[in-house]
């Protein structure tokens, strides 16, 4: 009998790449191929880039190189780039990145199999050419779900599933695999993005924004809960546009309550907001949902009135702030977290002296922050008025140190508060290992975590109660109340 392909995932970028990197993971091994964590020991490294921004591309080019340092050292014979480098540049960057023995696009999923097999093999599969996959569906949102069935969408797996990949979870399952233990997931809300923020390009690969339908989102988050996982994370490049393509621009506000009642999910947590689509009734249901995170991640970049404009955005400082004031007359422990970018074309001092003044009156509990550069075809790499580099370096170092200032002492403010923890190690005291987890205003990776004052007794995947006793940074050191620390039977497992 012939051993097994077997095949490794790098994933690189955001969670939304994960989620794709998971779905690619299912149809190879409905497909017989073995999955395996380490590209040493692939047959095939599939690395799955992020083509965001240049720090970005530049992780990604490097993980292609390093794979590719392994053949002829070890079991792997071939490197596969796919991921939005890959469908950015497409034959750009199989030019100039010879190492790499194969360079596909979205429209490659649905036979990833085959094409990794004929590389394998020995054979070439050229790479695509890059399009504008904005105009592959309808301008009108209304007519998209039919036209979207013929478009590749990465995270967007079919939901009748292979016989024999997940049957416990009837053909209702969804096409994807998992690649760790962990008792977090994302899942895919939509994909693309119909804004036209001048720095972004992410819209020209991803697409035009289309919905998932309500019922794929529910039937992957019960088979996440069958495979042990406890929070689920809604990701897409704009959630707060959800359901304008199926007709209801609302339907996220009765899709939460649905989600937070699947049986095992211990927490939802929504990502990637947009401040000027934030609408009551969605405010309502975050800060009062069972189950759901009062968890805030707005995508502000910046609060100066013209940087906004010259970013095609909208806003300002005390627009903000009001929304913030807001939220947090509702729950006051809201979590709340942004990105920022530094250095835009035409940014002022006073400008930027705007942006400090949101910073300190905002009180967010995590922030990033970026400085500008061009990014290829995006309209703002057209603007006069660019700001010297040794400029915008020094902004975002200024910036970064107000800012990690800030969340640092947002973290001391939390200290004597009581909070959900989820459980996600419970380290190794012999090894001088913390235990940890996340509360509900800590998204995994962007966000800080709770470490505990003791591991003893807890379970990775409970949802533990405990007190803030100390910070370190953004970091919170809480102690786990009475109780709250007892290994159930059901965590253990």
């Amino acid at each position: 009998m012939p051993e097994r392909r077997t095949v490794a995932l790098v994933t690189l970028g955001c969670a939304r790449n994960e989620v794709d990197s998971e779905e690619l993971a299912g149809r190879l091994e409905a497909d017989g191929w073995h999955l395996v964590e380490d590209a040493e020991n692939a047959d095939v490294a599939v690395v799955n880039t992020c083509g965001f921004v240049e720090a970005a591309k530049k992780d990604s080019v490097d993980a292609l190189l390093e794979a590719n340092d392994l053949k002829g050292h070890g079991r792997t014979q071939a490197v596969v780039a796919v991921g939005c480098m890959a469908e950015r540049y497409g034959k750009e960057l199989a030019e100039a990145l010879p190492e790499a023995d194969g360079v596909l696009g979205f429209d490659d999923y649905a036979d990833i199999s085959d094409r990794l097999q004929t590389i394998l093999n020995g054979g070439i599969h050229a790479a695509h050419t890059p399009r504008d996959r904005r105009k592959l569906l309808p301008i009108s949102p209304a007519e998209r779900q039919d036209a979207g069935a013929e478009v590749a969408l990465p995270g967007h797996g079919p939901a009748d599933l292979p016989e024999g990949l997940a049957p416990e979870s009837g053909p209702r399952a969804p096409l994807r695999r998992r690649l760790d233990g962990s008792p977090v997931a994302s899942v895919k809300l939509a994909s693309g993005c119909d804004r036209r923020c001048s720095f972004c390009a992410i819209p020209s690969f991803r697409g035009s924004f289309i919905s998932r339908r309500p019922s794929d989102v529910l039937g992957e988050t019960r088979w996440l809960a069958e495979q042990g996982v406890k929070e689920i994370m809604l990701v897409s490049e704009n959630n707060t546009s959800y359901g304008k393509d199926l007709g209801d621009i609302r339907l996220l506000e009765t899709l939460l309550p649905e989600l937070a009642e699947v049986d095992g999910i211990e927490r939802v947590r929504v990502s990637y907001l947009q401040p000027a689509e934030m609408r009551p009734g969605l405010i309502d249901v975050l800060t009062s949902t069972p189950k759901v995170a009062p968890y805030f991640d707005l995508s502000f970049q910046h609060s100066a009135p013209g940087v906004l404009r010259a970013m095609r955005r909208f806003g300002n400082t005390e627009q903000f702030l009001g929304l913030l004031d807001t939220i947090r007359s509702k729950v006051p422990q809201a979590g709340v977290r942004s990105n920022f970018i530094v250095g835009f074309p035409g940014e002022s001092a006073d400008d930027l002296a705007e942006l400090e003044r949101f910073l300190t009156a905002a009180r967010l509990d995590a922030i990033g922050v970026f400085g500008y550069s061009d990014e290829d075809g995006t309209e703002a790499a057209t603007y006069e008025n660019k700001l010297d580099e040794d400029v915008v370096a020094e902004r975002l170092a200024r910036v970064s140190r107000l800012a990690e200032e800030l969340v640092s002492q947002r973290a001391e403010e939390r200290v004597g508060e009581t909070l959900q923890v989820l459980v996600e190690s419970t380290g190794s005291a012999a090894e001088g290992e913390a235990a940890y987890g996340r509360a509900a205003h800590q998204a995994p990776e962007t966000d800080g975590q709770v470490l505990f004052t003791s591991g003893e007794g807890l379970a990775v995947g409970r949802m533990v109660e405990a007190k803030v006793v100390g910070t370190e940074g953004v970091d919170l050191v809480a102690e786990p109340l009475p109780g709250s620390q007892v290994c159930t039977e059901e965590a253990a497992r």
